[in-house]
């Protein structure tokens, strides 16, 4: 296939460079998504298959391509991308409007989800709670806590299971809090059965908060230890659902649980208790590792809240990391309450980060280039600066503020939305740019420094609410010194 590739005289070394093979066009103009189907005309390309002009232009070119008799598709936004599209063009069905560079990741997202679905279908679990398989070669599932369902409002509850749900949980645990009852736990179950589907276990250690869960119909326990288990182990088993056993209390060992919970025939999940960070993190996945080596048909649970919830950093790295620890020592359950502010998104991460898990294991390479991934803040692949011309003008802080006769608006967020407001009219939208152009579209911005204003401060809170961070008008959305 002979292809030419479309730009402008700004880009065109790295569309050069990146060309592989291609022909190149630089038309007459520095910014190429300026390019016009006219100038397309005028230079007049013959002997091509197709064309591709820069992915960020919105013009029609169907005139261009009848006048021209050759095929003009959208390439990438960017010209570094070149590279990936070009040896890719038999696979992908190019877009009059929609850039390659969209089209590409959206393929490769795609193919990923088919991969995983087939290799999902095929695996086999060492257990089976309500459809969902658990270890084996079936991928780790996500189980997420609500902490202390039992005191939660019945709509408080609803809301948090539904939230974990559309954020990619396989299955939800009801936390017991202290001053549980068996009433309060059936009360939790009764409401958690109502809203969803998925498998609910309760997590508490008291004999008779784990029978209330059992009566209540709960589908896993969590957790036994060899204070309960001579008291509620029969119950178990005879309920024929597995439960999560765990060391102690004191010095009593898991291997010792473990023994006395085979002699009950119970479906063990095996917890060797993932250790907080400089509390012993490294000598617990010791742990893990001997116990998969004694016992390989054992599944696992890895309780990560249990480090990024003692951890002052990022939680998407710290997530993604945890499951490449948790799938080389052969975990089954990824286990985190998403409980506090700076672990927001956890279930959402660990839902991502165990499909990964199963995509680079069955391609046997490291988690990167797999059409899923978890870069947020960091982008793989940089886009090289531009050079900018010789002669600048220095912006200056001298600007005098004046207030817009049209007056001010208070901006925040608020359920999800973006909310500015001056006291006469309220506006909400979710993305900047459409609350922005309502209030001018209203005539609601009299100065241009006051429109310059609050589109700064809109797009802040629009990455803000993308983010899941708080926004505050006027302030940075970051400290700007780090430790």
């Amino acid at each position: 296939m002979k292809v030419l590739l479309v730009t402008g005289r700004l880009a065109s070394e790295q569309v050069r460079r990146s060309a592989c093979g291609a022909d190149v066009l630089v038309l007459d103009v520095d910014v190429a998504a300026f390019i016009t189907p006219e100038m397309l005309c005028r230079a007049g390309p013959q002997g091509y298959d197709l064309i591709l002009i820069p992915g960020a232009i919105t013009a029609d070119f169907r005139g261009a391509e009848m006048a021209l008799g050759t095929r003009i598709r959208l390439g990438p936004k960017h010209a570094v991308d070149l590279i990936s599209l070009l040896p890719r063009l038999d696979e992908v069905e190019l877009s009059t409007t929609v850039p390659a560079c969209v089209l590409l990741e959206a393929k490769r997202r795609q193919e990923a989800i088919i991969q995983l679905e087939r290799q999902e279908a095929q695996a086999r679990g060492q257990l089976t709670i309500k459809g969902v398989k658990i270890g084996g070669s079936s991928r780790m599932k996500v189980l997420a806590e609500v902490v202390d369902a039992t005191r939660l409002r019945d709509e408080d509850l609803v809301e948090r299971i539904r939230y974990f749900e559309e954020q990619g949980a396989d299955l939800i645990d009801l936390g017991a809090s202290l001053d549980a009852t068996p009433a309060s736990v059936k009360r939790a179950l009764k409401k958690a059965r109502e809203v969803t589907a998925l498998p609910i276990s309760i997590d508490a250690v008291r004999p008779e908060l784990i029978c209330a869960g059992i009566e209540a119909g709960a589908d896993m326990i969590l957790s036994l230890n060899g204070e309960n288990l001579p008291l509620v182990g029969s119950r178990v088993a005879e309920a024929g659902i597995p439960a999560v056993v765990i060391p102690g209390p004191g010095s009593v060992t898991l291997e010792e649980n473990l023994n006395k919970a085979k002699d009950y025939a119970i479906q063990i999940i095996a917890d060797p208790v993932l250790d907080p960070p400089l509390m012993g993190l490294a000598r617990s996945m010791i742990r893990y590792i001997s116990l998969r080596e004694a016992d390989p048909d054992i599944p696992l649970f890895f309780g990560v809240g249990n480090v990024t919830e003692l951890l002052d950093g990022d939680s998407q790295g710290a997530n993604l990391l945890l499951s490449v620890l948790a799938m080389e020592v052969g975990a089954s359950l990824l286990f985190t309450p998403e409980y506090s502010a700076k672990a927001k998104g956890s279930i959402h991460e660990l839902a991502v980060a165990s499909r990964m898990m199963v995509l680079a294991k069955g391609r046997q390479t490291p988690p990167k280039d797999l059409g899923l991934d978890l870069l947020i803040l960091k982008e793989k692949r940089r886009i090289p600066e531009e050079v900018p011309p010789r002669e600048l003008v220095e912006a200056s802080a001298d600007h005098k503020f004046e207030a817009d006769p049209a007056g001010s608006f208070r901006i925040f967020l608020s359920e999800g939305r973006i909310v500015a407001g001056n006291g006469r009219i309220t506006v909400a939208g979710t993305s900047a740019r459409k609350v922005l152009n309502t209030l001018i579209d209203r005539g609601l911005i009299g100065r241009l420094d006051h429109a310059g204003y609050l589109g700064r401060e809109l797009e802040r809170a629009e990455i803000a609410l993308r983010l899941g961070r708080s926004y505050i008008q006027d302030e940075p959305l970051w400290p700007i010194e780090k430790g």
